[in-house]
């Protein structure tokens, strides 16, 4: 039975010994004007998804720096992507790691970028980052909003992110909330949507850290932030097929289930690694794949050894499992010529037309035994990979709780899917109404994606 989200939908009582105040030396206000509260509407209520990146020279240096600087990318030029790096310390802070008990010192720089006032207020926020931490190298990602009654939340730590392990543990961090809003692993949120509370407008924060008395850098090269309003609804309107003919995308199939009870240290493989088991796929969908040294720590007697090192390096301490949905994205972007975001789609069609550019879809769904047909499980949370759709328009998914490779590939009924992806409530198996994920999406793309590619992903907001 996959469930990778059930811990999401709870904030866990303990916190952590590191807090927004402690990684954050600097902060700034931002208000917003009040609106009245929302109408959920009927079903037929289009999705507020907005989706705002930060990827060029332009966009860095429209924040406010304390000793960041952009620089030109790997084969970039001036008016290409650029990344964020550490130029001159602003200070030196020392942190417990709250995973180890470990204290150390950093040199830190940070950028925070202008306030973002929101086309529709939201209810739900999520950041995703791409960059490259070498080893003595690590980030911190925070949040602040404003709300629609002129009032602004805490610094929130969205996340505490290295791609290894050998300096800091990756974590998110539970307990932080201001009686308004809270975070809820890896995503901001309204805890009343019914009080019309909306967050209205909202800044980012990166801090960079580094080893003291060296030149070494993080390099931040995307930054995204999706920002959503879903109409609380248990069915969503169907979207009729359309694409001219079928397509499958030639998406290579690894099951989760062969990883049951390995590595416990990493949530021990089966129903726990949907996530990394579905970003792996397209990673190597891609070309992309852990080079032998990434894979030396893997035991040889393991099959898919690339899966394992995908849970490691997607595993969130403080959640314990591996389906923080940014730190999934950010282990994709590792991988050389990769860029990864967050987002939400409004329907099948989104998919589509990502697919017709080739550019797989790893959907988030949770749905009762019976409800889709073929699956033969049950779910709170559970992630695959949309890889084409039938002449008919039904789903044509690689899906991981299965109990080989070969037996991944999967066609789902098209009106079923869309449904246990797309709504945003469903009563589980206990009778209880849940949270859906309102199509939520992990995107992975080349970095200088063709014309096809970069239409596509422009028509779903991403850019």
């Amino acid at each position: 039975m996959p469930n990778h989200t059930s811990r999401r939908s709870l904030l866990a009582a303990a916190s952590v010994a590191v807090t927004a105040a402690a990684v954050s030396p600097r902060a700034s206000a931002a208000t917003a004007p009040s609106r009245p509260a929302p109408d959920a509407g009927p079903a037929e209520v289009t999705p507020a998804v907005e989706f705002r990146a930060w990827t060029t020279a332009a966009d860095w240096g429209a924040g406010a720096a304390q000793g960041t600087a952009v620089e030109d990318l790997p084969g970039g030029s001036g008016d290409g992507p650029q990344g964020l790096r550490i130029e001159t310390a602003a200070g030196t802070v020392d942190l417990t790691d709250p995973h180890t008990g470990a204290t150390a010192s950093w040199e830190w720089a940070s950028w925070t970028s202008p306030a973002q006032p929101l086309a529709v207020p939201a209810a739900q926020a999520v950041v995703s980052w791409n960059a490259h931490t070498p080893a003595g190298t690590w980030l911190a990602v925070e949040l602040r909003g404003s709300y629609t009654d002129g009032t602004s939340t805490p610094w929130y730590v969205m996340g505490h992110w290295a791609a290894g392990d050998q300096d800091i543990r990756r974590t998110s961090v539970d307990a932080q909330q201001d009686g308004r809003s809270s975070i809820r692993t890896d995503t901001f949120a309204i805890d009343t949507p019914a009080s019309g509370l909306r967050l209205a407008g909202c800044e980012l924060r990166l801090t960079l850290y580094r080893t003291p008395g060296t030149a070494l850098t993080p390099t931040v090269r995307r930054l995204g932030l999706l920002a959503s309003d879903l109409p609380e609804r248990t069915e969503v309107p169907p979207a009729a097929p359309g694409l001219p003919a079928a397509r499958e995308l030639p998406v290579p199939r690894y099951s989760q289930e062969i990883h049951r009870s390995q590595y416990p240290q990493y949530d021990s493989g089966g129903e726990a690694w949907c996530s990394p088991t579905s970003s792996q796929m397209v990673i190597a969908y891609w070309g992309q794949a852990p080079t032998p040294a990434d894979l030396a720590w893997v035991s040889p007697d393991y099959a898919d050894p690339q899966v394992c090192q995908a849970a490691r390096g997607t595993y969130d301490y403080q959640y314990q499992g591996c389906g923080n949905w940014p730190f999934n994205a950010a282990y994709a972007a590792t991988y050389p010529g990769l860029q990864a975001v967050v987002t939400r789609l409004r329907s099948l069609t989104d998919a589509e037309q990502l697919i017709q550019a080739g550019i797989p879809v790893i959907t988030s769904v949770s749905f009762r035994s019976g409800e889709l047909d073929g699956a033969g499980y049950d779910t709170a949370g559970h992630l695959m990979v949309l890889v084409g759709f039938t002449a008919q328009g039904d789903v044509i998914a690689n899906d991981p709780a299965s109990p080989s490779d070969d037996a991944v590939r999967r066609v789902y009924q098209r009106r079923q899917f869309e449904n246990v992806w797309l709504r945003t409530k469903w009563t589980n198996a206990a009778g209880t109404v849940a949270d859906g994920s309102g199509g939520i999406c992990y995107l992975y793309f080349p970095t200088d994606p063709d014309p096809t590619q970069t239409q596509a992903l422009a028509s779903c907001g991403v850019r």
